[in-house]
């Protein structure tokens, strides 16, 4: 999900800075919502698991699409799936660009011997050549943000309002090695609790995240889990109201930079020089692991492997300087 997210505000410089431009996102059905308040973007939903399925399926997709008379094709994924719709746009005379995923000056990044430690083109900047391959400059140096959305009657059920602070954090990532430790978090998220000035909102999915977070809630006076509570649009509002995220290099980093609240990343095996921070959040903001005690960092792009002996990294991170970064801008 955090790839399709960090689409947004790509598309939101996109339209802004051409808006006789109409965009058409294809992506899975329950990331709709992402994309709802964007001038002249539409969304296809894509029924992969039946309907269009298999390389069949895809051919049904491709009729579908071309109804729409599109004009080019912006494969900003550049999976199987994607080359084969672009093939069949191909065949019509249908002009498409594909994103470079940077693949092999990635893997460079993550060796261990002759590692090359620099600071690789962002993900936001890839996606922006594709639209560039395509004639249209994209700049995305002077982003604009969207106002607070209004609090819906069910998020008002579970968060009262008050004058507290809001700091979301979302302690869990898909992997293990971009998580950090839940007895380090219980610890950040005790010391903000206590300072009474802040209401802390728990954000996860799936059953075993809703389990852990409802039971940090029980611990805490001003702590309040709101997975498997909202839907996702009721998500996306809460977030845009919060004044500071606190989440692992993960979706939540980037649905919070997305609306332009403050983001602050804790990162494991992974590192930002592989362009995956949340946009236009400062350095200051992502808390590192001790790289001269873990040298080989990062060890994956995506968190799905680590190095071996480097299961501790991210307890080099202590506790008590995610809440000072918390208390210094939220």
């Amino acid at each position: 999900m955090g790839d399709v997210v960090m689409s947004v505000p790509v598309l939101k410089a996109l339209t802004e800075q051409h808006p006789d431009v109409k965009i058409t996102v294809l992506s899975r059905p329950f990331l709709k919502p992402l994309f709802e308040n964007i001038d002249n973007v539409k969304f296809f939903a894509a029924n992969l698991e039946n309907k269009h399925k298999g390389v069949m399926g895809l051919y049904r997709l491709f009729k579908e699409l071309k109804k729409l008379e599109i004009d080019a094709i912006a494969d900003i994924h550049n999976v199987l799936r994607s080359k084969i719709l672009c093939f069949f746009f191909a065949t019509s005379g249908i002009k498409h660009a594909i994103i470079d995923k940077g693949r092999v000056e990635k893997k460079a990044l993550t060796k261990i011997k002759n590692k090359v430690f620099k600071q690789l083109k962002t993900t936001h900047e890839r996606y922006s050549d594709v639209f560039r391959k395509l004639g249209f400059d994209v700049d995305l140096s002077n982003p604009k943000f969207p106002s607070k959305q209004n609090l819906t009657p069910e998020i008002l059920k579970i968060i009262p309002s008050d004058h507290k602070k809001w700091i979301g954090i979302a302690p869990f990532a898909k992997h293990k090695a971009k998580m950090y430790p839940m007895d380090l978090m219980e610890t950040v998220i005790k010391e903000l609790d206590a300072t009474n000035e802040y209401k802390i909102l728990l954000f996860g999915g799936g059953n075993l995240e809703i389990n852990a977070l409802n039971k940090l809630e029980a611990k805490f006076n001003n702590t309040i889990s709101v997975a498997g509570k909202i839907n996702f649009m009721d998500e996306i509002r809460l977030i845009s109201n919060i004044d500071c995220m606190v989440s692992m290099d993960s979706a939540n980093a980037h649905l919070g930079a997305m609306q332009g609240v403050r983001v602050i990343t804790i990162w494991g095996a992974t590192h930002p020089f592989a362009g995956f921070a949340p946009f236009n959040q400062p350095n200051d903001y992502m808390l590192l692991p001790d790289l001269k005690k873990f040298p080989n960092i990062p060890c994956s792009i995506y968190g799905n492997k680590n190095c071996e002996g480097y299961d501790e990294v991210m307890r080099t991170i202590p506790p008590d300087k995610i809440i000072a970064k918390v208390k210094e801008i939220a």
